[in-house]
C-alpha cells in the first residue's frame, strides 16, 4: 500500500466533494472513510485510476452518511451528480483548498488548524506542538472549526496571511522528519508566489529554500541530529540557497518587511557562512530584533536570547535568557548550551538531561541525552 500515494491524493478528492456541495466536516469524514477503504481494497485489487476511485467511493460514502438525514427530494438530485466511473482529471486542487479552509467564518488559529489537520496530513499532537498548547485544547479547537463551517458553502476564500501560517507550519512539521511535508510546502508556496504578487509570500519561499538547502547536512548516516555549527556546509545545496538570497533580496527591496523575510535574512546570514565561526552573529541579533517587533514571539525571544550569547558572550545570552518564559519548549536546551559555554559544565550537564527527558522528538532527545553523557564523562576524569 502506498501511503504517500493516498496522502497526495487526499486533497484533490476533498475539494471535488466540497466543490459538488458536501460541507467541509461531512466530506473529509467521507475522504477518510474512502481511504481506511482503499487500505482494505487495493492491496488485492489495485485500481487503474486511483484519484477516479477514491472520489467514486468518497462519494458514495457521503451520501450514505447523509442519506438518513436528507429528504428524499435532496438525495435524488445528490445521486444524480454523483461522477461517472472512469478516469478523474489530473488536476491539483491542494493550494485552491488551503485557501477555502482559511474561510473568513473562522478566526486564523483555527483555520491554520483545520487546515493542517484536514490538508497538510498533520495529527492533532503534532499541530498542538506547532502551537505551543496541549494536545486537547487543540483537539477542541478543531471540533469548534468544524462545527463553525459545518453547511458553510466555500465560496469565500481566506486571506494570504492565514494560507502562509498553514504552509510555514506544514513545512516546519516536514522539516522536522516527523512527517515528509517539506517539499509539498515549498512547490504549493511556488505556485502561491507565481500567482501573488506578495512580499511575504516570496519572504516564505525564500525561508523555504535556505532552510531545505541545508537539509542533507541535519543528521547523521546513523539518523542522529547534526547542529548547524557542526554540519558538512559542502553539502548544502549552494544553487538553493542563490535561489532563496535572490528572491529574498528582490522582496526586501519593496521595503514592506514582515516575519517572512525577516525570518529568511537570518537563514540567509547562516548560508552565507563559510564556517560556524564565521557567522555574522551581531547581524542576526538585529534581524532578531526585528522579528520581535513584528511579532512578539516567544520563540523569537528564545532564539534571539541564544544568538545574543554567541554576538556578546554567554553570560549576556544567559541574561536574555531569564527573560524569556521557562516553560517554553526548547529553553532549557537553550540554558544547557549557554550555560557549558560560559564555563559551567556541571550546570549544563544537568540541564541537558533536563532538556532530553522534554525533546519533542526521538532525534532531538538522542541528541541532548548525548551531550549530558559527554560533559558527565569530563566530570568523572
Amino acid at each position: 500500500m502506498d501511503e504517500a500515494l493516498l496522502r497526495s491524493l487526499t486533497p484533490s478528492v476533498l475539494a471535488v466533494l466540497v466543490r459538488r456541495g458536501a460541507d467541509f466536516a461531512a466530506a473529509e469524514d467521507a475522504v477518510q472513510d474512502a481511504l481506511v477503504e482503499a487500505v482494505r481494497v487495493w492491496p488485492a485489487d489495485p485500481p487503474r485510476d486511483a484519484k477516479g476511485w477514491l472520489v467514486t467511493v468518497a462519494w458514495r460514502k457521503f451520501l450514505d452518511a447523509t442519506r438518513s438525514d436528507t429528504a428524499r427530494r435532496r438525495r435524488e438530485d445528490r445521486i444524480e451528480e454523483e461522477p461517472a466511473p472512469g478516469p478523474a482529471p489530473a488536476v491539483d486542487d491542494t493550494l485552491q483548498l488551503y485557501f477555502l479552509c482559511a474561510h473568513p467564518s473562522l478566526t486564523p488559529s483555527s483555520a491554520v488548524a483545520l487546515t493542517l489537520r484536514a490538508v497538510g496530513g498533520l495529527t492533532t499532537r503534532q499541530i498542538a506542538q506547532a502551537y505551543l498548547v496541549p494536545e486537547a485544547t487543540m483537539a477542541q479547537r478543531i471540533s469548534r472549526a468544524k462545527r463553525t463551517v459545518s453547511g458553510v458553502r466555500f465560496d469565500r476564500p481566506g486571506d494570504v496571511a492565514t494560507v502562509l501560517r498553514v504552509l510555514y507550519l506544514v513545512f516546519n512539521e516536514g522539516y522536522s522528519g516527523d512527517v515528509d511535508l517539506a517539499a509539498e510546502a515549498i512547490r504549493l508556496t511556488r505556485q502561491l508566489a507565481a500567482a501573488i504578487d506578495h512580499p511575504e509570500v516570496a519572504g516564505l519561499l525564500a525561508l523555504m529554500l535556505l532552510h531545505h538547502a541545508r537539509r542533507p547536512s541535519r543528521t547523521a548516516p546513523d539518523g542522529s541530529l547534526v547542529p548547524l555549527a557542526e554540519q558538512d556546509r559542502t553539502r548544502w545545496d549552494t544553487a538553493a540557497i542563490a535561489e532563496g538570497v535572490r528572491i529574498l533580496q528582490s522582496a526586501l527591496a519593496r521595503d514592506r518587511l514582515g516575519e517572512f523575510q525577516a525570518q529568511a535574512a537570518i537563514a540567509a546570514l547562516h548560508a552565507d557562512a563559510p564556517t560556524a565561526e564565521e557567522t555574522d552573529w551581531v547581524q542576526i541579533v538585529e534581524w532578531y530584533d526585528e522579528l520581535a517587533r513584528l511579532t512578539d514571539n516567544p520563540v523569537v525571544r528564545l532564539n534571539r536570547a541564544v544568538a545574543v550569547g554567541e554576538a556578546d558572550g554567554p553570560r549576556a545570552g544567559l541574561a536574555a535568557l531569564a527573560a524569556v518564559e521557562d516553560s517554553l519548549p526548547r529553553h532549557t536546551a537553550a540554558a544547557a548550551y549557554l550555560h557549558e559555554r560560559a564555563g559551567d559544565p556541571t550546570t549544563a550537564a544537568r540541564l541537558y538531561t533536563e532538556a532530553a527527558h522534554k525533546a519533542p522528538n526521538l532525534a532531538e532527545r538522542d541528541y541532548l541525552t548525548r551531550q549530558a553523557a559527554r560533559l558527565n564523562s569530563r566530570l568523572r576524569k
